[in-house]
């Protein structure tokens, strides 16, 4: 290893995001404050340190209520600007009734009058993935246009919620149907299961998953059930402790005991707005013959449609209700208009967002020659059994790429504090973490060594929250396997002399500041940075 000569774009800059650490002053559950972190405390206090903003309004979502999420996370440390996300822009489209007026709305209705239609997605309000007033809104819509019977295929959620919510969920949508249904018009839940077992696989993990989804949604092949709530009770009683994302398929039958597939001439809109857990199910709904991924059985000749269009090179879906936003002018392009070299890192589970979500929803690099991916290949398991994930791998491949002394720019993301945050097992989540720190140990050596400014920080808040206490739930603390509204640690080490600029700060500010600390021009759009 050798100390790089500080070229066009200055010293070196590393950025290590450890996804899903906040911080909180609360201390039951708070695995930031009771892990064992010693090369963490060792940045903090030698480094400059501050707090950012990773919720709400600073990364584009509705309200300073909203919690943020890894994508959006990305989104706005790629771009350096505050870009309208999903929940926002579906909320805009609703309430200005632009949804209504899109030729993909029209065409869904024209099919489902004389068929049915299916809405498709996860039932919570967790405003991650989706939010159940969008899903109220489509029926609603449905009704007043005409559309006879509307079929519901409700993911649950656990993990943007409180892990054990599905109940209150399932009840607050029955409840609105029952106000609905008449004798001319019927809505109900037809399937569901939980998210981690059914339809909402990312990044090609685990197709199975998507399989699962398709033979209990399209082909209506699941354990039978008189209702969802049936369907829940069922399965806690059969796994005592079993969270709602873990909960098996399950489909609906009428009075009757008919379940409802999706045939020829059904409409299916997945109301889903974040891309990455439903370009899968989007795919299945959608190739034709050249589809390998897995044997559909039967493919249905139906109207498909998204909420967004969840990847926008690739165009999938065809057909989608509200235009996702327009990113430009990423940190990327900057850096690639001065030729500095950079270098992205991840396992499986977190590497599409240092990529895709990071380059402002493109799958591709924008330049071949100066982006370098690495993408560590992740376990197919729960992480509360393996908690240190891939954290030894993706530094040895750090230390190799930081060796090599060709990169301007590194980045790279480690998962644990998210990934088995969502588990809820505060124990493994300690673990997990204090992984991340040892890694962190062998890091400061690299980057005192080779003459490297060291930027670390986190994309959301999780694991600082591992319990929590929900009267409408339960009044006993339980596990907590959500995101949270905390801020967020910043620290640059390896820069002595910085100093920091007054004022609250959010993720888009980190763009600007690594332009200034590699001594290139911040885009006129992006944030202002942190640091004089």
């Amino acid at each position: 290893m050798h100390k790089r000569e500080e070229g066009r774009g200055g010293k070196p800059v590393l950025l290590v995001i450890l996804d899903g650490v906040g911080l909180s002053e609360k201390d039951h559950g708070n695995v930031v404050k009771h892990a064992e972190l010693p090369n963490l405390r060792y940045l903090k206090e030698k480094g400059v340190f501050c707090t950012l903003k990773a919720h709400g309004r600073a990364v584009g979502l509705p309200s300073d209520k909203d919690m943020g999420n890894s994508e959006v996370g990305h989104n706005a440390l790629g771009s350096g600007q505050i870009y309208a996300q999903g929940a926002r822009l579906v909320n805009e489209a609703i309430e200005s009734g632009r949804i209504l007026e899109s030729a993909t709305w029209k065409n869904a209705v024209s099919h489902a009058k004389s068929h049915s239609l299916h809405l498709l997605g996860l039932l919570s309000d967790g405003n991650v993935h989706s939010h159940i007033d969008h899903l109220k809104a489509l029926v609603k819509q449905a009704k007043i246009e005409g559309i006879k019977k509307v079929a519901i295929h409700a993911l649950l959620d656990g993990r943007d919620v409180a892990a054990q919510s599905a109940h209150v969920y399932i009840k607050e949508l029955e409840d609105f149907l029952a106000g609905l249904n008449d004798p001319a018009f019927h809505a109900r839940i037809v399937s569901g299961g939980g998210r981690m077992v059914i339809s909402m696989d990312r990044y090609n993990a685990d197709w199975a998953m998507v399989e699962r989804g398709w033979r209990t949604h399209v082909l209506a092949e699941a354990k039978v059930f008189p209702s969802a709530l049936d369907a829940v009770e069922y399965f806690r009683r059969e796994s005592p402790g079993i969270i709602d994302q873990d909960i098996p398929p399950f489909v609906i039958g009428n009075e009757a005991g008919e379940v409802k597939p999706i045939v020829d001439g059904d409409a299916v809109i997945l109301f889903n707005f974040r891309g990455d857990r439903a370009i899968e199910i989007s795919r299945a709904f959608e190739e034709g013959d050249n589809f390998r991924e897995f044997d559909r059985i039967r493919v249905p000749k139906v109207y498909f449609a998204g909420m967004l269009e969840y990847d926008g090179d690739l165009h999938i879906p065809k057909n989608y209700l509200v235009d996702p936003p327009h990113i430009e002018h990423c940190l990327t392009e900057q850096m690639n208009r001065y030729g500095l070299k950079q270098f992205a890192l991840s396992e499986t589970q977190k590497f599409g967002h240092v990529t895709y979500f990071w380059n402002g929803n493109k799958l591709e690099p924008f330049s071949e020659e100066l982006e370098v991916w690495q993408e560590i290949p992740g376990d197919q398991i729960n992480f509360a059994l393996k908690p240190w994930m891939k954290s030894y791998e993706i530094t040895e491949a750090l230390l190799e790429a930081i060796a090599g002394g060709e990169y301007d720019f590194l980045r790279v993301n480690y998962p644990n504090g998210d990934m088995v945050g969502h588990t809820g097992d505060y124990q493994a989540s300690l673990i997990g973490l204090e992984a991340v720190d040892l890694a962190l140990g062998r890091l400061i050596e690299a980057v005192d060594e080779a003459g490297i400014t060291l930027i670390l920080l986190s994309d959301h808040g999780n694991c600082e929250e591992m319990y929590q206490e929900d009267p409408k739930l339960n009044p006993k603390a339980q596990a907590k396997t959500s995101h949270t509204l905390n801020p967020v640690p910043c620290i640059i080490y390896g820069h002595p002399g910085l100093r920091l600029k007054e004022g609250e700060f959010g993720l888009a500010n980190i763009a600007a500041t690594i332009a200034k600390l590699l001594h290139f021009p911040a885009h006129p759009q992006w944030e202002e940075s942190i640091i004089e």
